[in-house]
């Protein structure tokens, strides 16, 4: 079984009072700075064809504990963020039980409350799981919402691995048919360039013809997936391990990228182009420079071998499905009297692919940073810093 050290829990709903997120594991000393987790949160709720949920949320965090003077402490690590609109559901999101409720408030209840069950949701799997007759009590907790303060804790990871010279970034290759075919010729490059675009995209052209691509579903009524990238440099080789399956580092990212609600495949490196490819064609070779350093001239492995880091960066790739909810609804059942109805619309974006890699991009780093503490350990940062200048 593998052996976490960085470890987290988090609560909230969508349209409940606020998101939470105890971490453990995080060792004293490491500086932590809200701005650059407040920049990251900004980040997932940008992007083109996103809905009008963004219009109304500003997320910041707070920091209720395991930070003192701006340094964590080694202490648990609390993290809150308020939900703005709160104040609008408040009655119908309340934790006590109305014993006699008012006349308004037997309205709101009714008015949220909902049977229609929304194909490609939680929904009717969620209502027979847990024995559910209000499909808002599954809503609550399914919904994407909750990925706010999983970046929220990604952004700590990020922190923490910055301070080994670990960095990444994430950005999107394709949404809808329009496809990224022109890569600039360096990370570097990708990541300025897709940084400035509000698809996340790192070439202009594909940009517009991403953005042209909502509108038309948007006018449909429709909605949108895509793929992107999720890239981290600069990596330990061992990370991971191949002596028992759940310690493989590709099958604890995949499961990782994998459970982001609406993401449906993930590969690593050329992943599913390598069912095309000859075992001469896939496989980097290996070289060794004057200095006596291993390199390689390709990364089909995407930094993955064994299910171990090789040096190589790591390259994560992520497939979201269109969301399924929509301006033009499904056919579905109602199951309050299992009649045929159309699906149930709640607010909802028409593309959240940017947002999706942003997600993709936080829990990547979670599970680097736990690979990184079972490897090198260490209860403060000079400890861990010793230990990973002996590696």
């Amino acid at each position: 079984m593998t052996m976490k050290r960085f470890r987290f829990l988090t609560s909230g709903e969508s349209h409940g009072k606020c998101l939470n997120a105890i971490i453990e594991g995080v060792p004293a000393g490491i500086r932590i700075k809200p701005e650059v987790i407040n920049k990251d949160l900004a980040r997932r709720q940008t992007g083109y064809g996103r809905g009008d949920r963004m219009k109304i949320e500003t997320d910041k965090v707070e920091i209720k504990s395991g930070v003192r003077m701006g340094k964590t402490t080694g202490a648990p690590i609390c993290l809150e963020i308020v939900n703005k609109d709160f104040i609008n559901w408040q009655d119908v999101m309340s934790v006590s039980d109305y014993e006699y409720p008012t006349e308004d408030v037997l309205k709101k209840l009714e008015e949220k409350s909902f049977t229609k069950v929304r194909p490609g949701h939680a929904d009717y799997a969620g209502s027979v799981k847990y024995d559910l007759k209000d499909l808002r009590d599954v809503l609550e907790r399914s919904s994407a919402r909750k990925t706010a303060i999983e970046v929220a804790v990604g952004s700590i990871a990020k922190q923490i691995l910055k301070e080994f010279g670990i960095v990444g970034f994430s950005h999107v290759v394709q949404i809808g048919n329009v496809k990224l075919d022109f890569y600039p010729k360096t990370y570097t490059l990708i990541k300025e360039k897709s940084e400035k675009s509000d698809v996340m995209c790192a070439d202009d052209l594909t940009s517009d013809r991403m953005r042209k691509a909502i509108d038309e579903a948007a006018e449909e009524g429709d909605t949108l997936g895509g793929r992107f990238e999720v890239i981290y440099g600069n990596l330990p080789i061992g990370l991971g391990s191949y002596v028992h399956w759940d310690n493989a580092l590709d099958g604890r990212l995949a499961q990782a990228v994998m459970s982001i609600p609406a993401v449906k495949a993930v590969e690593v490196g050329a992943g599913v182009d390598s069912a095309g490819l000859r075992g001469s064609q896939m496989h980097d070779e290996i070289f060794v420079a004057k200095n006596k350093e291993i390199y390689r001239q390709t990364n089909n492995a995407g930094g993955i071998e064994g299910g171990m880091t090789n040096g190589s960066t790591l390259i994560i790739k992520g497939t979201m499905k269109p969301i399924p909810t929509m301006r033009k609804p499904l056919a579905t059942v109602d199951i309050k009297d299992m009649t045929p109805a159309v699906a149930h619309f709640e607010r909802s974006d028409v593309c959240a692919v940017p947002a999706c890699a942003v997600v993709a991009e936080a829990r990547v780093a979670i599970i680097l940073v736990d690979e990184l503490l079972s490897k090198i350990g260490g209860d403060s940062l000079a400890e861990m810093k010793a230990h990973y200048e002996k590696k």
